[in-house]
Parts: C-alpha cells; structure tokens; sequence
C-alpha cells in the first residue's frame, strides 16, 4: 500500500508574514486543529487552532508567535500504523509530510488515513480478531505466529493494543477454520483470552466509529 498517493495539497499552507487575522479565516473555514507554517518551501512546525484564536492581535504577524510552533511532521517513507501514531501523539488531524531535506510536500487529512486504514485486507477478509494477554517477559511473536500456524490457521496481522503492570496485550487477525483451536492452544501456553470477535462485527464497529470521528471533524 503507497500511503504517500493520498498526499493533499488542496488547502495551502501558512507564512510567517500571514496576520493572525488571516490564520483566524483560515481555521473558521476548514475543519483542522493545526495548519502547516512554510518558509522558503521549508516546514518550520504548525499552528495549533487555540494558540491563534487566544490572540486579540489581528494584526500581527504570525512571525511574532513562532514559539507556539509545534513541530511534527511524517514522510513519504511512513508506513500507515506510523502515520496514524502520529495523528494519535500530537492530537491532530492533519500532518504535514516532507521529503528528506525538510522541503514541504503536502500533507494528510486523518480522514482519508481512516478510510484506507478500514478498508485494509487486515479488516476486510473473513477472519476473527483475538486479543490475547501474557507477561511482557514471557511474551514471543514467533511463539505467537507458531500458535496460530500449528492450528492451520493464518496470521493475517497483529499489533500490541496495550501495556500495562507488566502485561501485554496484542490483537491479533487470523484466518481460521475453527478459532477455538487457536484459543485453546493459547490458554495451554498461558494466554488469556480477552476477545474472540468475528471480524465482519469488528469491521462494522471500527468503521461507525470512524464515521462518527468524521462526523465530528466536520462540525
């Protein structure tokens, strides 16, 4: 998947001689909670929509608010979990991407990066989502993919969804003729079973959820 073709350059990018009057208009206009500062094609960082409406200083220029910078960025390189990290780190949706000198390419709405994060084969095909829990210490992913695989299963995906007290949990997307094989050969290697969900179920949850966010973003 090249999540570098759904770089945006719809919406232009602000300069450090552009007023807060005029970054005030821009952010009443479009549904972003940042917006991109460009100097000499180069990405200096973005505007936070609260640092620029806080300011009574129309006038000014956004130069003279360049601490409030903050400065994130992802590149052509980024794969789609990194990007949606990034998203989910500084709180934002929009990133702006550039290439490796620093040159300003674009950037990416997070709800385009939903939509192709749901419609992603690691939803899409007929499979369950399982999401198993162990100690951190005693926690293998090759031990995992041996799990699923002795079963005749297929391990189509997998990510660690949470870390806490010295557990892991990791969900997991298998394709298997009968799942509860695959469960139970995880409980004999002393994992517990948080979830065993069928993934046309997951998939409807994830994408009202994600239909709800776009919603939301475009109020």
């Amino acid at each position: 998947m090249n999540i570098g073709e759904y770089i945006l350059n719809e919406i232009k990018p602000l300069h450090l001689n552009n007023s807060i009057e005029e970054a005030k208009q821009l952010f009443d206009q479009f549904p972003f909670t940042h917006y991109p500062v460009v100097d000499n094609g180069k990405l200096l960082g973005s505007f936070a929509e609260d640092d620029v409406h806080t300011s009574d200083k129309s006038e000014e220029e956004l130069l003279n608010y360049y601490h409030f910078l903050h400065l994130y960025y992802a590149t052509q390189k980024d794969t789609l979990l990194e990007l949606l990290l990034i998203f989910s780190t500084n709180n934002t949706n929009i990133v702006p991407v550039v290439d490796d000198n620093n040159n300003y390419l674009g950037y990416y709405d997070l709800c385009d990066v939903l939509d192709v994060f749901t419609s992603s084969p690691f939803f899409t095909d007929e499979s369950t989502s399982l999401i198993v829990k162990k100690l951190e210490r005693d926690f293998s992913m090759s031990e995992v993919a041996q799990i699923v695989e002795s079963n005749g299963a297929q391990l189509l995906g997998s990510f660690l969804s949470n870390r806490e007290n010295e557990y892991i949990e990791i969900s997991l997307n298998i394709k298997a003729m009968d799942v509860n094989e695959v469960m139970h050969t995880f409980r004999r290697y002393n994992y517990s079973i948080l979830s065993a969900i069928d993934n046309d179920e997951y998939l409807q949850d994830l994408k009202s959820r994600s239909d709800y966010l776009k919603k939301y973003l475009e109020l």
